[in-house]
């Protein structure tokens, strides 16, 4: 286990497993796309939101950090096999000069995707609160059915 990388760090770490020979048109593309100046490169860590999975007794607790993000912009899906939260936030920027030679709206939607098993669907709770988004997925307990079998 000693040896795994993330795959967002084997470009940076110079671990790629092989060249295509497009690395730098790739590169080209991000830099010329990146928002900040400073910071150039994409950088897969910020293109999505933190996730917390924390297994308790009776309930599974989803906590999401989404600093700035209004209850509005957020999205939550769940069926029977995964919970999926997406975020799409668009900014309107609204100045009342007229005379502007070039104007730009930003729109991003990201999201992500929880695969889950043996809960129950019905009596979920989400909270928004301090930027964090806590989600609160009860466990669909199931009687033990295990019993001890005589033999004849």
């Amino acid at each position: 286990m000693s040896g795994l990388v993330p795959f967002n760090r084997l470009m940076n770490s110079g671990l790629s497993r092989k060249s295509t020979g497009f690395e730098d048109f790739y590169n080209m593309l991000d830099d010329f796309f990146s928002d900040s100046p400073l910071t150039p490169s994409r950088n897969l860590l910020r293109d999505t939101f933190k996730i917390d999975i924390e297994e308790r007794e009776k309930e599974y607790l989803i906590e999401a950090e989404l600093p700035g993000v209004e209850k509005q912009e957020i999205d939550i899906d769940v069926d029977e096999e995964s919970l999926c939260i997406t975020v799409n936030r668009s900014e309107n920027v609204n100045k009342d000069a007229k005379s502007y030679i070039h104007r730009e709206r930003r729109r991003s939607s990201t999201s992500r995707r929880i695969r889950l098993a043996g809960v129950s669907t019905e009596d979920i709770r989400a909270n928004l609160e301090n930027g964090v988004l806590s989600i609160v997925v009860p466990k669909n307990i199931k009687e033990n059915s295990a019993r001890k079998i005589d033999i004849a």
